[in-house]
């Protein structure tokens, strides 16, 4: 029997990093599933799910805890996928726009109002082209509720878009997730 692990990771950011990562779990008979990893400001950020057998599952845990000496941090917890969102559609959110403080925490208090949830969310500061001011971009994928009303939705974001002069667009509408 498999058990899934869902696994965050952070170090000092260095060559070989995940290696030893895919390492460790291949020794240990599992399967890399999926995951994101960057770097930010000179660290290493991760998330990923794997599959291991289940009378492998400690020793795993116990190997990837030695990596603390490399300096890098594993937290393994076990999968509890909730069942998919079945009455959800997934859709994308852009925005650009001067950088300040506050955008996003504004921009989720409109989405959680309406029962939205983040799947994946991207930003990053960069330079504008012409004057060379710090803009603010992010790309985010939202599960909206089939009950949520979009026309509603996106009356809230446009208006929030207005007041924090930024370009805002809500689209790309596709199927729902399926179950795993």
């Amino acid at each position: 029997m498999q058990v899934p692990l869902v696994m965050t990771v952070i170090g000092r950011d260095r060559p070989g990093l995940v290696e030893s990562l895919a390492s460790i779990i291949a020794d240990h008979g599992g399967n890399w599933l999926e995951s994101r990893m960057c770097r930010l400001g000179g660290e290493f950020a991760g998330i990923l799910r794997v599959l291991v057998p289940v009378e492998n599952q400690n020793a795993l845990k116990q190997d990837l805890g030695q990596l603390q000496s490399q300096g890098l941090t594993v937290v393994v917890q076990t999968d509890q996928s909730q069942p998919a969102f079945q009455s959800r559609r997934l859709m994308t959110l852009e925005l650009v726009g001067h950088d300040r403080p506050g955008i996003i925490r504004q921009i989720t208090h409109v989405l959680v109002n309406q029962g939205v949830n983040i799947e994946e969310l991207n930003t990053e500061c960069v330079s504008a082209p012409m004057s060379g001011e710090t803009l603010f971009k992010a790309q985010a994928k939202l599960l909206i509720p089939y009950s949520c009303n979009l026309a509603r939705l996106r009356t809230e974001l446009e208006k929030l878009a207005d007041e924090l002069m930024v370009d805002l667009t809500l689209g790309g509408f596709e199927p729902p997730h399926k179950a795993e």
